[in-house]
């Protein structure tokens, strides 16, 4: 009995200190293939409605410098379908849950953090990358803290209004390094977005790479292609 008590206890102690060593977000992992002391990390955030191994089923195609991570985004809207804020698209303009973009916003600052502390890592090199509603999740937390992210790559994205007064002074976001990709036939973030998120952008002195495709809202090979292009530049 009391063998099995001891069992008891120890498991309940081990529940809880893998619950205090949880991370923020649940993320899968791809290690560099060129294995340095501290590699570059990009972090791929899905777009609403899916979850972490949607981004991840092209992390192997990726530079094989950096440590790939893909996270999943902290509100389950069904099974296996998350965001990182909940909008409605039914007035044709999209309106979305400010507080929880927000929260979104300050987890994956946190997430960042956890991750500097969990793996060995390049701090100086840690990009952004996200589709839809991850790009505008890459755009505010890269605008906001760009003292902690290098990059951002911003596929099928915009740069949404609420953000902007929280955006550093220019003369902080020298270093930031930005890649947009955009289809001029989406139907569900327009063009339009993508082309006024680069002049609010340019007037901030920021440097960036801007394409366009003849493509709806997704990611074709000419887009994955450009991108892994950017990131082997950077």
């Amino acid at each position: 009995m009391r063998n099995v008590l001891l069992i008891i206890i120890i498991f309940i102690m081990n529940t809880q200190s893998n619950m205090a060593n949880a991370s923020v977000l649940k993320y899968l992992v791809r290690q560099p293939k060129i294995q340095t002391a501290k590699p570059p990390v990009i972090i791929l955030l899905h777009g609403i409605g899916s979850n972490e191994q949607d981004l991840f089923s092209f992390a192997d195609k990726l530079p094989d410098k950096y440590l790939v991570i893909s996270a999943r985004a902290p509100y389950k809207l069904g099974e296996g379908s998350y965001a990182w804020y909940q909008v409605d698209f039914s007035t044709g303009k999209p309106v979305f849950n400010s507080e929880e973009e927000e929260k979104s916003r300050n987890i994956i600052i946190k997430f960042i953090t956890e991750l500097k502390k969990d793996f060995s890592l390049d701090e100086k090199q840690v990009y952004l990358a996200g589709f839809s509603q991850g790009g505008i999740m890459a755009y505010s937390v890269g605008l906001t803290r760009p003292d902690i992210i290098h990059g951002i790559v911003i596929m099928s994205g915009r740069l949404i209004e609420e953000v902007k007064p929280m955006i550093v002074p220019k003369e902080k976001l020298g270093q930031l390094q930005v890649f947009i990709s955009h289809g001029t036939n989406d139907q569900t973030i327009g063009i339009q977005y993508a082309r006024e998120s680069v002049v609010y952008l340019k007037s901030l002195n920021i440097h960036l790479s801007y394409k366009e495709y003849t493509e709806g809202h997704g990611i074709n090979n000419a887009m994955f292609n450009d991108m892994v292009s950017w990131l082997n530049n950077n």
